[in-house]
């Protein structure tokens, strides 16, 4: 099935150059970063660069407050703006780490490089309705298909207690206990992208994706949202910007192509494998993390939508 994402940014529309500089990049951004780019300019600073992507972190600005910028075979996370050049071209080899960026008026700019938003696409993919024996089904199908892309015993936080209890709260509809074991792991764990932090997201996005479109699953978006208000309310003195930023974009359900194509999969959209295959991918131990979170929040989500369908016939 071909990426809808790499076909948005597939043929860039030739762009005027400003006097003496280099004529802009074409780009397709993601709808949560809309705000941000449609607004006048705003500092930002670079805090990362990669061959494959860069981040840059905007200064007084609200959530997203990391934007990344990536190549066009990169990850696409949910605060991406997808450019129309591959890794192997090198497109942020001038952007050093540090350097001063402008974003807002329909483009970023930043020294080497400057990068024009034509397009946009949408970080919280459509599912669809779905039953909860649809559910079900597609949770053994992700868990089948983990298992042959690997599994997700690459877990960063594997023997640690706080997620199977976080789990656990979930699936029971315990929102007091489940915030308790929640900020315990945010952002445990090293990197840009602690492993707490991945798990936390996958668990989120998929709570309020999934729970939006299975009938009865209403308590699982209620979880999401006070769920998520209570790890992001505080992560930006707890974990690093760029966590912090996907933390918000999970609670809001915004995904990145990876977990959306994992979470298309249970829906029945696409084929499991492949995506689990892309999923697991992703990082060191991202991938793992965040197929945690996922399957940990579609299990909650079936579990709280059986529960309430009992509840209505008890009381019918």
């Amino acid at each position: 099935m071909e990426d809808p994402v790499s076909a948005v940014v597939r043929d860039p529309i030739p762009l005027a150059a400003r006097p003496g500089r280099r004529p802009p990049v074409a780009g397709a951004a993601s709808l949560a970063l809309r705000p941000l780019i449609d607004s006048q300019r705003r500092t930002a600073r670079v805090i990362a660069v990669f061959p494959s992507a860069v981040y840059l972190e905007l200064r007084g600005a609200a959530e997203p407050r990391v934007v990344a910028l990536v190549a066009s075979d990169a990850v696409r996370l949910p605060n991406a703006v997808v450019v129309v050049a591959a890794s192997r071209e090198r497109p942020f080899q001038a952007v050093r780490e540090g350097l001063e960026a402008h974003v807002g008026d329909g483009r970023i700019e930043l020294e080497g490089m400057q990068v024009r938003v034509r397009r946009w696409w949408d970080p919280s993919p459509s599912l669809g309705t779905l039953s909860p024996g649809a559910l079900a089904r597609g949770i053994r199908a992700l868990e089948s298909a983990l298992d042959t892309a690997g599994g997700v015993t690459g877990c960063g936080l594997a023997g640690h207690p706080d997620p199977l209890l976080l789990a656990g709260h979930c699936a029971a509809g315990e929102l007091a206990d489940a915030v308790e074991a929640a900020e315990r792991i945010v952002g445990l764990g090293p990197g840009l992208t602690p492993s707490g932090d991945d798990i936390l997201a996958g668990l989120l996005v998929s709570l309020r994706l999934v729970g939006g479109a299975v009938r009865q699953g209403g308590t699982a978006v209620w979880l999401a949202s006070w769920l998520g208000a209570a790890v992001t309310a505080d992560a930006n003195t707890r974990t690093t910007a760029l966590a912090a930023t996907l933390l918000h974009c999970a609670a809001a359900g915004q995904a990145g192509a990876e977990v959306a194509g994992v979470l298309r999969a249970v829906a029945g959209h696409e084929s499991p494998v492949p995506a689990a295959h892309r999923l697991l991918a992703v990082g060191h131990t991202s991938g793992a993390d965040l197929a945690w979170g996922v399957l940990a929040g579609c299990r909650a989500t079936l579990a709280l939508a059986n529960a309430s369908a009992r509840d209505r016939r008890v009381t019918a």
